[in-house]
């Protein structure tokens, strides 16, 4: 087992990264303020590990289960309220400890709920999806979706430990490991250009489930996370660099709907966008954009933006995204691979052209 430390003084809390976790069981329950637990999971998810998890918490405790139908659609305010009513229904106190199980829209609704119910109780992250692991498990972010935009309702909540069993990714789709894949480039690409280079030689491993290439894709990109936000907890500077290609993602998932691209999937297109914009500012060389394709495919993400999403359509969503401030869209960009920076001076012109010629290359039947 591997550990890695999110350092925020008195919210300050370890993940921990291994297999079988829970076959110790002092050290779940070292993190449970008292013997009150709610655990939410989801359909698909919880018969898979919530009996392994109620084996691990052992028996002199009250244990309510939260399952909740599968997918981003229902990251919802409703499933929210689903939380807190049994919650309230069950007479959780405010000693309780929530434990998210499942993906990342389990961890974000759980998350939002413990921020909430009775003003703020603790709650421990179980990611069963590489995307979870690597990213919206660690950092306490937490939020629903809306028609309107994707996370626009949510909180800053940090859990009190992060468990990250790598034996979930052996049952994981395929689909589900290459959304997770784009977060981990993600980390490459914004400030450790060595990470990066070990990507491209080890993605045929990463894609075959390698135990130990997995576990230090996960390491790796904990650590990096980590280290950003004990700089810039409440995203206030340097941790708006974990967006990179997110505000184009955002944009994606909410104009598809919710469920139909992958949160990663959409990333990663996103964050294909962003590097071009970089290259056509005269940042980084224009082969870098070539061989991130390279990387992506092999991957088994997309590279090109929807069928009929215009533009207009980008622009007008990305207007409404949480990152604007005082009306001014702000972006992740790249100086080089691993050196990310934050800018808002894009004008309308370059994101028309870019988008455009993003159209252009998806109506393309080459």
């Amino acid at each position: 087992m591997h550990t890695v430390h999110v350092d925020l003084a008195e919210r300050s809390y370890p993940v921990y990264i291994g297999r079988d976790l829970f076959s110790d069981p002092q050290l779940l329950r070292q993190h449970l303020r008292g013997r009150e637990v709610a655990i939410v999971s989801n359909v698909t998810v919880a018969p898979l590990y919530v009996p392994r998890l109620r084996a691990a918490l052992g028996d002199g405790g009250r244990v309510t289960e939260i399952i909740l139908p599968d997918g981003e659609q229902h990251k919802t305010l409703a499933s929210f309220e689903h939380i807190l009513e049994r919650l309230l229904a069950d007479r959780h106190s405010r000693a309780t400890t929530l434990i998210a199980v499942g993906g990342g829209v389990v961890g974000d609704i759980t998350g939002f709920a413990a921020a909430c119910y009775q003003r703020g109780v603790e709650f421990i992250q179980v990611p069963t999806t590489l995307l979870a692991q690597v990213d919206s498990s660690v950092g306490g972010k937490t939020a629903v979706n809306h028609a309107l935009g994707k996370n626009m309702i949510g909180a800053f909540h940090q859990p009190r430990a992060v468990f990250i069993d790598t034996n979930s990714l052996h049952t994981l789709p395929a689909r589900e490991l290459s959304a997770g894949l784009a977060e981990v480039i993600k980390y490459g690409l914004i400030c450790d250009a060595g990470f990066y280079a070990w990507l491209l030689e080890a993605m045929p491993r990463l894609l075959g489930r390698d135990d130990s290439a997995l576990a230090e894709a996960i390491e790796r990109s904990c650590a990096l996370k980590a280290r950003v936000v004990a700089a810039d907890e409440r995203e206030g500077g340097v941790r708006a660099i974990l967006n990179l290609g997110h505000t184009f993602g955002h944009a994606i998932e909410t104009a598809q709907g919710y469920g139909s691209w992958l949160h990663g999937e959409a990333v990663a297109v996103g964050m294909l966008l962003a590097l071009r914009l970089s290259v056509a500012r005269g940042w980084v060389a224009g082969d870098e954009v070539r061989r991130l394709e390279a990387l992506l495919r092999e991957a088994r993400l997309p590279l090109d933006i929807p069928a009929g999403m215009t533009p207009s359509m980008f622009i007008d969503l990305m207007g409404r995204d949480k990152k604007v401030v005082d009306g001014r869209m702000r972006l992740v960009l790249l100086r080089d691979i691993g050196d990310a920076c934050i800018v808002d001076d894009v004008t309308g012109e370059e994101l028309e052209g870019l988008l455009g010629a993003a159209q252009a290359r998806a109506a393309s039947p080459c």
